[in-house]
């Protein structure tokens, strides 16, 4: 903590990194109006956009602790690809960065948020088909939004099955692998040792929240340990400073957990998965150091599984620690989803 605070007050560059963000991905600011038409809310979002008519539009989702810039390193690499072309949007999730808050009056879900991703991509344009990719609150958003028309599939790089509707169903070990074991090994150790903010998020928002608005270093202790605790690679301290930079000068982390209370608390949690299924063709991006790898016999279970890939070194944030590989992966995903359009395959 002294040397990331020193480099913090001394050596680390805002208006550099800022300047970078704004170059590679440009942002702008969406009325948004909710699903029942009821409220708007102004979403912040990057977009990408690409020149070719078959582009392919891409939702990118975050996560907690996370910001659309995670994804600058990934963002650098798919404006290139060509087979096939990506336009890409990367939204500021409600509550993060310089999107609305969420309202305090009233309860506001994960299902609102999904809402609202889905009504942007009808707002550019691209209700007729899209494609997400979500990790972390990103994936439970990503499920969600299979429920809409305009989702073609996703494709996940964390799946946790406790957000669907139907109970577990009866695992069989023998379909696991060695390296599968070892990594759900590794979970089950997060579960006992690393999992307790969640609940603090999910019981104790105002309480936490206080806490880390009153000290720019208390946030980086809460944060910045995530990063190198939930990744195989650690990324560089200046990564992490640029993170929580982002989330002190915007004061957004009291109003970025909220949907803990509703993933992690018994009496919500039932609404979360009460309507929630993969109604679309899905893949999975499987890294073994992320907070639950699920193996693969498991995960087939769960719907429509196309396609899954296996990578040796990553964990959480693969975006930023294997760049090159994930973005192969949303490629091939991309790839397999229009063979499937190709072939007439009717969505459920």
């Amino acid at each position: 903590m002294k040397e990331a605070k020193r480099i913090w007050e001394q050596e680390f560059d805002w208006p550099k990194w800022e300047a970078r963000v704004n170059e590679v991905m440009p942002q702008y600011i969406a009325e948004v109006e909710s699903k029942n038409g009821d409220e708007s809310y102004k979403i912040h979002f990057a977009g990408v956009w690409s020149k070719e008519r078959e582009a392919v539009p891409l939702l990118l989702l975050h996560g907690w602790p996370g910001a659309f810039t995670e994804f600058l390193p990934l963002v650098e690499i798919l404006k290139k690809s060509t087979n096939p072309p990506f336009h890409i949007i990367i939204p500021s999730l409600p509550g993060y960065a310089f999107s609305s808050r969420p309202p305090v009056d009233h309860d506001f879900t994960m299902w609102d948020v999904a809402g609202l991703m889905d009504n942007l991509m009808q707002g550019l344009g691209f209700g007729g088909g899209y494609i997400v990719q979500g990790g972390d609150l990103g994936s439970w958003l990503s499920v969600m939004m299979t429920h809409n028309e305009g989702c073609d599939g996703i494709l996940l790089n964390m799946f946790v099955p406790g957000m669907l509707s139907e109970p577990l169903p009866t695992h069989d070990w023998a379909d696991v692998t060695p390296e599968e074991r070892a990594a759900l090994m590794r979970a089950e150790m997060f579960g006992t040792t690393g999992s307790a903010y969640a609940l603090m998020h999910a019981t104790r928002p105002s309480t936490i929240g206080h806490v880390l608005a009153a000290s720019p270093l208390a946030l980086l202790a809460w944060v910045g340990e995530k990063y190198l605790d939930w990744t195989e690679l650690d990324p560089p301290i200046e990564s992490i400073l640029e993170l929580v930079s982002l989330y002190w000068f915007t004061e957004t982390y009291p109003t970025s957990i909220y949907a803990y209370r509703q993933i992690f608390t018994a009496t919500d949690h039932g609404d979360l998965t009460a309507q929630n299924k993969i109604k679309k063709p899905f893949g999975v991006s499987w890294f073994p150091y992320d907070l639950l790898p699920y193996p693969k016999a498991w995960t087939a279970k769960y719907g429509e599984l196309v396609y899954f890939k296996y990578h040796k070194r990553g964990g959480h944030w693969p975006m930023m620690e294997v760049p090159e590989e994930f973005a192969e992966d949303i490629v091939e995903f991309a790839l397999a989803l229009g063979e499937l359009k190709r072939k007439n395959k009717v969505y459920c």
